[in-house]
């Protein structure tokens, strides 16, 4: 059986990995130079070395990502945070840690200790997400996220120092652009109902390294083959299944059985019009996108030994110390901060000198030494459509995996995974799209890695409610 995948990112590598791993390897179509899509690096010039297009993390909810990561031996390169440090609106840093009380109750003493909110917005933060954990109500499923907050008595401090710092970096979209399900999933699945769901694991090498590498290695020494800048133009039929996928060149590369794994916004430019034209794939065009932007920074002595920091009521969202996460001395540029503003829109317009004044004035605000310091140099990166944007009624438009032919699967945070748009998203989907490859063979496979299991006590206290799984083999 030869299986081609076109596309090279998380989703496409998950599918890859999966297959590869049960015996059937795999051809990998990147039309780019790189692999990993939008989690990869590029080669800087100035400096020669690989900077992330943004900062990627992952967390302890995060079960099929992790998965992905040990089998194929990626763990090691994730340092694993147990305290967050958010700095308030007055530049105070308050730590964020569990204590050894059991889930829900685990981070109770954590939102106690943060000062930038008043005990009536913590009192409105515990009824908010007691009725978040409880489930969401017919009537309000399909309302934007920030209506749902004032119906349930949030005060407009809990809302913009909270909920909006939470969402914005979990999702990259505003509170008035985000569907009431998919916030409800990252703070039960973060918060509520695991004391391990919230950690936070960060890459301490550029992501190159992690699949341009080391991916690359474990999957060609399984027999599989990863093409780069090979291009596919358009996916070829013969009846009423897929037959080939016609390159730039010419070249038709022929398989058996096919996992498209391209971004949303490009899948049509390659389907046959047949397929493009079903209602399955008509629905994928309404899908929108949302901006992350990173600005990257090195100074010629460190502003802060503090690994990362999210950040209140400022244009800058999180801080990544690159120098302390990698744990190496300085390189000749410096040392290495990068800052991360998701939704990124309002930057749209502004030149990079307004943008980089405003970063520097705020982590000045913070860290004194920043007036000091000499910038060394900076670099700023905008992904435009870094994710699609978790608008109310989205998963409306996410098809299957299972495309209405039956030898094509789509792969891709996009697609049906119950998650939104995240690295645990395209892995889940590029496992879902292998179980579906292999169900012909063996109904019984089971890829998918289930949920962190919820904690007795947050059934109770909480009354967290989730939703049965999908089973991977019975997609139809």
């Amino acid at each position: 059986m030869r299986i081609v995948i076109i596309g090279g990112g998380l989703a496409g590598l998950a599918s890859a990995v999966a297959l590869t791993e049960r015996g059937h390897p795999c051809v990998v179509l990147e039309s780019r130079s790189r692999l990993g899509g939008r989690a990869s690096s590029f080669l800087d010039p100035a400096s020669g070395t690989y900077i992330d297009n943004c900062q990627h993390v992952s967390l302890g909810c995060c079960t099929n990502f992790r998965h992905f990561c040990q089998t194929t031996g990626l763990t090691e390169f994730f340092r694993t945070e147990k305290t967050l440090y958010f700095v308030g609106p007055d530049g105070r840093i308050d730590p964020f840690a569990a204590s050894a009380l059991p889930a829900p109750l685990h981070l109770a003493g954590a939102f106690a200790r943060l000062r930038y909110l008043s005990w009536r917005d913590k009192l409105a933060l515990g009824i908010g997400l007691r009725a978040l954990a409880r489930g969401v109500k017919p009537e309000e499923r399909h309302l934007p996220f920030s209506e749902w907050l004032v119906r349930h008595g949030q005060t407009p401090a809990a809302i913009a120092r909270f909920w909006h710092v939470v969402l914005v970096s979990a999702l990259s979209e505003t509170l008035d652009r985000i569907d009431v399900e998919h916030a409800r999933k990252v703070f039960v699945d973060t918060f509520l109902a695991h004391r391990d769901g919230w950690l936070v694991d960060i890459p301490t090498v550029p992501l190159e390294d992690l699949y341009g590498g080391r991916l690359t290695e474990w999957l060609t020494a399984r027999g599989s083959e990863i093409r780069l800048q090979a291009t596919v133009e358009e996916l070829e039929m013969y009846g009423d299944q897929m037959a080939s996928a016609r390159l730039g060149n010419g070249e038709q590369v022929v398989g058996d059985q096919f996992i498209l794994a391209l971004p949303f916004f490009r899948v049509h430019s390659v389907l046959p019009a047949v397929l493009a034209n079903r209602p399955e794939m008509a629905a994928v065009e309404r899908l929108e996108a949302a901006p992350i932007s990173s600005v990257h920074l090195w100074f010629d002595r460190p502003i802060t030994e503090l690994p990362h920091a999210v950040f209140v009521d400022r244009l800058c969202q999180w801080m990544f110390n690159r120098t302390v996460l990698s744990n190496t001395a300085p390189s000749e540029q410096g040392y290495y901060y990068q800052i991360v503003i998701s939704a990124s829109r309002e930057l749209a317009g502004q030149g990079r000198e307004t943008i980089l004044a405003q970063v520097l004035a705020e982590l000045s605000a913070v860290w004194p030494v920043v007036g000091t310091a000499r910038l060394l140099r900076s670099r700023q990166v905008t992904e435009h459509r870094a994710v699609f944007s978790p608008v109310p009624g989205v998963d409306e438009l996410r098809p299957l995996q299972q495309s209405s032919v039956s030898n094509l699967q789509f792969a891709g945070d996009w697609t049906q995974t119950d998650w939104p748009a995240t690295m645990e998203g395209a892995v889940r989907s590029g496992y879902l799209a292998a179980a579906n490859l292999l169900r012909h063979k063996n109904p019984g496979v089971s890829i998918v890695q289930p949920d962190l299991p919820v904690a007795r006590l947050s059934r109770w206290l909480m009354g967290i409610r989730k939703p049965i799984e999908r089973r991977p083999d019975l997609q139809e």
